[in-house]
């Protein structure tokens, strides 16, 4: 059975990708944030007793500013595939925090590629870093494509650049099996409610 390990698990597409993965036979693990409340509305439908028999959905909690807690996940659990969803999403809360967007969203993604060195699954392991729009920021054309060039225009856009790259500098350093999806705005009943787009949907 393979086994994935899904960063932002909780949010409009991790929930969506573990329900695919789940229907698929996977083992999935989720990472999540400690939190006053239990924040899993979107998987709620999907989440079983950790300890009844057979269950395919584990939830660990996790962060990706936390190094030792990434390295340490990935050593127990050694996943095929790891999908790294999670972030601090809002590109206008990314100028009012901009060094927790940078500590999150960029070097979050630096501590999971170097987990997956440090644990041995470079070799075995998959991984996909959600990269953004955002990094077009200042659109030199359009539409875009994988060559047009990137000039964030926030701090968001920056820190998923950064991401984006050094998934293409640890598949060509490493050759780990390591790839970017860069996407545009995406709409669901499961997008946040404080998005503009579910703020009109909802009015």
């Amino acid at each position: 059975m393979k086994k994935a390990l899904i960063t932002g698990i909780t949010g409009q597409d991790g929930s969506y990708l573990a329900e695919l993965l789940l229907g698929k036979g996977y083992e999935v693990h989720g990472v999540i944030r400690r939190a006053s409340t239990f924040n899993t509305s979107r998987i709620d439908h999907l989440y079983r007793d950790p300890h009844v028999n057979n269950v395919k959905l584990i939830l660990h909690y996790g962060d990706l500013a936390d190094s030792v807690q990434m390295v340490k996940l990935l050593y127990e659990l050694q996943p095929d595939e790891v999908y790294n969803l999670g972030a601090q999403s809002h590109v206008r809360v990314s100028f009012d925090i901009p060094e927790y967007t940078g500590d999150v969203d960029g070097l979050g993604a630096q501590r999971i590629l170097e987990a997956i060195r440090e644990a041995g699954l470079v070799k075995k392991c998959r991984y996909y870093q959600a990269s953004s729009s955002e990094m077009f920021g200042k659109v030199q054309q359009v539409p875009q494509t994988e060559v047009t060039p990137f000039w964030p225009r926030s701090p968001y856009g920056c820190a998923k650049l950064y991401a984006h790259w050094l998934t293409v500098n640890y598949r060509e350093s490493y050759n780990l099996h390591a790839s970017s999806g860069i996407l545009f705005n995406h709409e669901s009943p499961r997008r946040g409610e404080t998005f503009v787009t579910r703020k009109i949907t909802r009015a």
